[in-house]
């Protein structure tokens, strides 16, 4: 009788709990990007669609989606439970070589962990793949400021704190990241209303596994789009030592942002590869959210409004 107590209790725990968890992997909200069309859109990509193949890359046993043919951008917003929430946000970029999105190791499971912190979470869906005559980035840094901009500008109806508002990036993502990071002063497109007169600038950035960095033929010096000035926002930086798109994409990085005195904090592990997102994979690496959230609370980003 004790032992069939003892499971009751715990089938109604989960019961009562069973909603929360469900909320947390479905936004609140999915908003369009752009009023009309995105800046140099012709239609001519063909249908947005899921990517994923049967026989594609698994990620601790898991698949891996991906979404590819995106020629409308969105934003969908991921709110924590109203008494665990904080009023820090966190933009996230998935990753997916600026090719396709990966948006379930880089995305909604993000999302997900960064809830649980009590921080809003929006995923930002961007353009893919790369358009034919611009540089790899070109559309999908449109499509980041315009969504930093638009939740800035939001910030009142979706209840966040317009100062406490980052990016966290994985893989090409994190080059978005940091592109975002060097860009905000100007916008790469012209104004559409009212919300792109919100500054652009994250308040701080979180870089996971970030690629492009560097150029390819000089390890130790940044891509031009990159470029660190003292204006950047405070920066998260973890990688591994045998990453294949190279360690020295967060070591020159960050060396930058000390030169330029802004504050970094860099998490190398000596292996696990890439594209792990916060799966478990048994590497040391799997430890790098727990010291994300050890340094957004050391800024006081964890603390209650």
């Amino acid at each position: 009788m004790k032992a069939f107590a003892i499971f009751r209790l715990l089938l109604v725990c989960f019961v009562a709990l069973f909603p929360a968890i469900s909320r947390a992997i479905e936004p609140s909200q999915v908003i369009n990007l752009w009023p009309e069309t995105a800046p140099g859109e012709k239609g001519n990509i063909g249908e947005e669609h899921n990517v994923t193949k049967p026989t594609g890359k698994m990620t601790a046993n898991k698949p891996v989606v991906r979404i590819g043919n995106v020629s409308k951008p969105t934003i969908s917003i991921f709110r924590p439970l109203a008494t665990n929430d904080i009023g820090t946000t966190v933009l996230v970029f998935p990753g997916g070589a600026y090719n396709i999105i990966a948006t379930d190791i880089e995305g909604t499971e993000v999302c997900q962990w960064l809830n649980s912190l009590g921080v809003t979470a929006v995923l930002l869906k961007y353009r893919v793949p790369r358009r034919a005559g611009l540089e790899k980035h070109v559309a999908p840094l449109q499509d980041a400021q315009r969504a930093l901009s638009l939740v800035r500008h939001r910030a009142t109806e979706l209840k966040i704190d317009p100062k406490k508002i980052g990016v966290l990036g994985f893989s090409a993502g994190g080059h978005l990241a940091a592109a975002l990071s060097t860009s905000a002063e100007k916008l790469t497109y012209t104004s559409v209303d009212a919300a792109d007169t919100e500054n652009c600038r994250p308040n701080f950035a979180m870089l996971i596994y970030p690629a492009y960095l560097t150029l390819t033929n000089n390890l130790e010096k940044l891509s031009p789009e990159v470029a660190v000035t003292t204006n950047h926002p405070p920066t998260f930086l973890a990688m591994t030592q045998d990453d294949p798109l190279h360690a020295e994409n967060v070591l020159s990085y960050s060396l930058a942002l000390k030169q330029a005195k802004v504050p970094v904090e860099l998490h190398l592990y000596p292996s696990g590869g890439h594209g792990y997102g916060l799966r478990p994979t048994g590497n040391p690496v799997a430890t790098w959210p727990d010291r994300a959230a050890d340094w957004l609370r050391s800024r006081g980003l964890l603390s209650r409004r």
